[in-house]
């Protein structure tokens, strides 16, 4: 165990040192998030009919879930590249543990999604989101993103090790992570989705972890229809069982990902060393 610990923190730093080193990286990881926030923000919030304020503090929620996810993409490149550089068969002559490339690898891209959540807060916040709820809840929806991120990586890990380029990890997650974004309540109320999509979205993780976040931030009712009361907009937004327990059915997702593609992970890992 100290073995697998001391050798994951080995990766960590080494990935760490290599995002210190291309700043290049860390520049993009941060304008990404800021674009994403301007651009929906004020193009989607000029369909709101006067209520722009409003919209960009129900969106942050749904791009802070968004981003999140799209950022388990950078362990299916880190992983990938990694592979097609050499890098891996390197690892593979020294004693390692098995598991610490894959978990020092999950384990540092936390902090570029830590970086991202960092600076869309910040942004928000020059736009006119607030938080409303005490910090407590703010400290959970946080953590709550970092967990769901982090079993996104899981999955786009065993993607990494699947596919020959760093290019095609971009494509096949592309066509996954897509539509399940913009299926849910991230950037729209889910409940006035045609019906067919209104079902999906219902039951959708990111839509059930877009809604904890934004419950716990306390905006919730920030695109509530005209006279509508908070209760009643709840009461709207919480249209299936998923979304009434939405902190409780996103954790069983990730418990769920992580049961399934930790060990798939480290298998296939373990399966392509030794080829």
């Amino acid at each position: 165990m100290t073995h697998l610990v001391s050798d994951s923190w080995t990766i960590v730093r080494r990935n760490i040192i290599k995002l210190r080193r291309v700043p290049d990286l860390l520049v993009f990881t941060t304008l990404q998030p800021i674009m994403f926030v301007l651009l929906f923000g004020f193009v989607f919030g000029a369909l709101t009919q006067g209520n722009s304020d409003g919209y960009r503090e129900f969106l942050m929620a749904g791009i802070f879930a968004q981003t999140v996810v799209f950022g388990g993409t950078f362990t299916g490149f880190g992983m990938a590249e990694d592979m097609q550089k050499g890098v891996i068969d390197r690892f593979r002559t020294l004693p390692m543990h098995p598991g610490a490339v894959l978990i020092g690898r999950t384990l540092s891209d936390v902090v570029n999604n830590v970086i991202s959540l960092l600076v869309m807060g910040i942004t928000g916040l020059l736009i006119g989101w607030r938080i409303r709820d005490g910090i407590l809840d703010a400290v959970v929806a946080t953590l709550l993103l970092l967990l769901f991120a982090y079993a996104i990586s899981w999955v786009m890990a065993w993607v990494g090790l699947k596919v020959r380029t760093p290019e095609v990890v971009g494509n096949a997650s592309f066509i996954i992570i897509f539509p399940l974004t913009f299926i849910a309540n991230t950037f729209v109320p889910a409940e006035r989705l045609p019906a067919a999509l209104r079902t999906f979205a219902g039951w959708n993780p990111i839509s059930t972890l877009t809604h904890a976040v934004r419950d716990n931030f306390g905006n919730l009712g920030a695109l509530a229809d005209t006279g509508m009361t908070a209760e009643a907009a709840r009461e709207a937004a919480e249209y299936t069982w998923a979304l009434q327990h939405a902190e409780i059915y996103t954790l069983g997702w990730i418990l769920l990902i992580m049961a399934i593609f930790v060990p798939l992970s480290i298998r296939t890992y373990q399966r392509t060393v030794l080829r």
